[in-house]
């Protein structure tokens, strides 16, 4: 913060932050495996492209920015780490509400890795629930802007638990599969593995995957997936920077795969961390 590293229990943001009143904010996370980042560069790039896209500015270049993410990890010196980039709008001016004359904030943190789906459901799979409420359109906001306007989000998730469900997908306006609270989506539909092609965050486990599947020479692709045809998959699992990928064996009332993880599923996930050990996209942190 302000160029200056202290406990996460110290950090500060103005409560008349744009960032704070108006969710005003662009962001990225990244994880460290076992000492080393996972497609660190991805991250960079994406966080530099939503900056752009919400026309906000940072004063670190590349290298700067890098070097600000590493400081942050080896001040925690965990091996296992996640780890957030994010640029506020800022103050206002003390005599208007242009956003253009904030001047953007920088923030970022290091934290023990998280996961979202917790260590029983990585192994038997997640219930998940079809949300009534559709994403807010992308013409509205822009999903490949990683953002924190998730009230449709937090919405249908609240209606997942009411109905029993430990997880939700939302449906675009025209009812087709879009993306969930923090994580992409895939489908195994007749031995292909699909993801929704518009509409959501370019996820960056969501692109490691794909290319595993072409590295594999497993059959995938981006697409457009009906609601319909989610509830008729094969298999569906769900991917996120915090937690790489996590099956899901249940789909509103109905069970996949004896309610179990699919083989498909877990061929992916035992690649997907084989590849973090092989050291596949990694760039190490330097802890000296």
């Amino acid at each position: 913060m302000d160029g200056d590293y202290r406990p996460i229990s110290e950090a500060k943001i103005s409560m008349l932050d744009f960032g704070f009143t108006r969710s005003d904010t662009t962001y990225d996370v990244v994880h460290v495996w076992n000492g080393s980042f996972f497609r660190l560069e991805d991250h960079l790039d994406r966080f530099s492209r939503s900056l752009a896209k919400a026309h906000m500015s940072i004063p670190h270049g590349r290298d700067q920015m890098r070097e600000i993410l590493m400081q942050c990890v080896r001040l925690t010196g965990l091996r296992d780490v996640y780890v957030a980039m994010l640029c506020t709008r800022g103050l206002p001016s003390k005599k208007s509400r242009d956003p253009r004359l904030c001047e953007n904030r920088f923030y970022a943190y290091a934290v023990p890795f998280i996961w979202i789906a917790n260590e029983q459901q990585r192994e038997q799979g997640m219930h998940m629930m079809v949300a009534s409420v559709p994403r807010t359109a992308s013409v509205s906001v822009d999903p490949t802007i990683k953002n924190y306007n998730w009230r449709d989000m937090a919405r249908g998730l609240m209606e997942a638990f009411e109905r029993g469900g430990e997880t939700v997908i939302m449906l675009d306006p025209d009812g087709n599969v879009n993306e969930g609270p923090g994580f992409n989506i895939f489908a195994v539909i007749d031995d292909k593995v699909l993801t929704p092609e518009e509409g959501v965050l370019e996820g960056i486990t969501r692109l490691a995957v794909l290319e595993i599947c072409e590295l594999s020479s497993i059959e995938s692709g981006l697409a457009t997936i009906s609601g319909e045809q989610l509830l008729e998959a094969d298999e569906i699992f769900i991917t996120s920077t915090a937690g790489g990928i996590m099956p899901i064996t249940r789909i509103n009332d109905r069970v996949l795969c004896n309610g179990v993880p699919g083989p498909m599923t877990q061929r992916l996930t035992e690649l997907y961390w084989r590849k973090h050990d092989e050291g596949w996209h990694a760039t190490p942190v330097d802890y000296d």
